[in-house]
């Protein structure tokens, strides 16, 4: 059961040890996952499965994803948040077992449908706890914090099959172990969690749309411009007569500064506002645009692809901040599915997108889609700050 008591809003007192769970619980899913998606497109190469079959496959993970992230509220409130993500997170490693006997293409289908759909609701429950416990005052560094260490945890998963190979079970022990450590942590942690709170009006999934649009696309924005990026960004570099070597690392630079940046900037929603630091993140992630074809073969773009993934990636972090000032109870377990939602969602939508302008219009196509993106999300935040006003 979960403990009875309640962490009053106005407290500056940071519960650490249950935080450090919470994160913990996500860094591991988030290992796991950054060791699942390479791992299975590497074995379906080997055993010469088209291209298109892979992809196809791929997609079942960010599918499972999206429908459990619409069913997360109504279970969490049936079932209770902490029995569904331990019993999630025991799901998922079982699934992932299935996975590694069977080795087979459409078996795959299926299973990994499953696997983004168990994994999926231990996610958004403990990043609900992590936002509803974080003393308002501290919730930027916090916010930036979590989304710096979970960065990691992704980053970590493909280094990992560097150590043990991408052949047998051991590396698919890796995501098995960390799936059912997330559970273990989670049942360690559960008694100094608050007990999820369900005042307010039952909110679904859906109607959280109409209650926060502009930071759902905030969201979107954010899948959209950091997947379109890592898996585009290898056409655009080649397009300009780059190196695999040097595109890897461009990406990389990326990523580390996606990792990197999101507690200073958790500092500066702190001292200006959320709203105001998510403005800023849009549009530095423009200028980013804009200057990718003038400093593309020069050594500033180091620096460039560096400060534009922590920018970029902090109009997510923003969007957390501020689901954490605005809502509670059920509005927030709702708000948090949504948001995994509508990541999945620009995730998927986002790479198709930016390739098809790219064949329209050249390599320019990424830096015009990106910008496009981003100047929408700036009209909008910033007619949104004009009515308040």
């Amino acid at each position: 059961m979960i403990a009875e008591g309640t962490i009053s809003p106005q407290e500056d007192r940071i519960p650490w040890a249950a935080m450090a769970g919470l994160i913990a619980t996500v860094t591991l899913g988030a290992v796991a996952a950054g060791v699942t998606y390479p791992l299975l497109s590497f074995i379906l190469e080997r055993q010469g499965t088209a291209p298109g079959l892979i992809g196809l496959s791929a997609a079942m993970m960010p599918l499972g994803f999206i429908v459990s992230s619409a069913f997360t509220p109504v279970l969490a409130q049936h079932v209770g948040a902490a029995r569904l993500a331990i019993l999630c997170s025991v799901l998922t490693a079982a699934t992932l077992i299935a996975i590694a006997w069977t080795q087979d293409v459409w078996a795959w289908m299926p299973l990994r449908f499953l696997l983004g759909f168990f994994s999926k609701p231990p996610y958004v429950i403990a990043e609900t706890w992590l936002i509803s416990i974080t003393p308002p005052s501290r919730r930027g560094r916090m916010m930036g914090l979590y989304s710096s260490i979970v960065s990691g945890g992704f980053a970590i998963g493909p280094m990992s099959l560097g150590l043990v190979g991408t052949e047998g079970w051991p590396p698919f022990m890796i995501g098995i172990a960390a799936f059912l450590l997330c559970g273990l942590i989670l049942l360690a942690v559960v008694s100094r969690l608050p007990k999820m709170a369900h005042e307010g009006e039952a909110t679904s999934v859906g109607g959280f749309f109409a209650l926060a649009p502009m930071l759902l696309f905030a969201v979107f924005a954010a899948a959209a411009f950091e997947q379109t990026l890592i898996s585009m960004f290898a056409v655009y570099g080649a397009a300009l007569g780059s190196g695999e070597v040097r595109i890897a690392s461009l990406i990389a630079c990326f990523i580390a500064g996606d990792a990197a940046l999101q507690i200073v900037l958790g500092r500066m929603a702190e001292r200006f506002g959320s709203a105001r630091t998510m403005l800023f993140c849009v549009l530095a992630s423009l200028a980013g645009c804009l200057a990718l074809p003038l400093m593309f073969n020069s050594w500033l773009i180091w620096p460039l692809l560096f400060v534009w993934g922590g920018v970029s990636f902090g109009i997510y972090t923003m969007a957390l901040v501020q689901l954490g000032e605005r809502f509670k109870g059920q509005a927030l377990i709702a708000g948090t599915a949504a948001f995994s939602l509508v990541w999945g969602t620009g995730g998927i939508v986002g790479s198709p997108a930016t390739g098809l302008a790219m064949q329209l219009v050249g390599h320019k196509g990424l830096p015009l889609s990106l910008g496009l993106l981003c100047c929408v999300l700036a009209v909008i935040l910033m007619a949104r700050r004009k009515a308040e006003r």
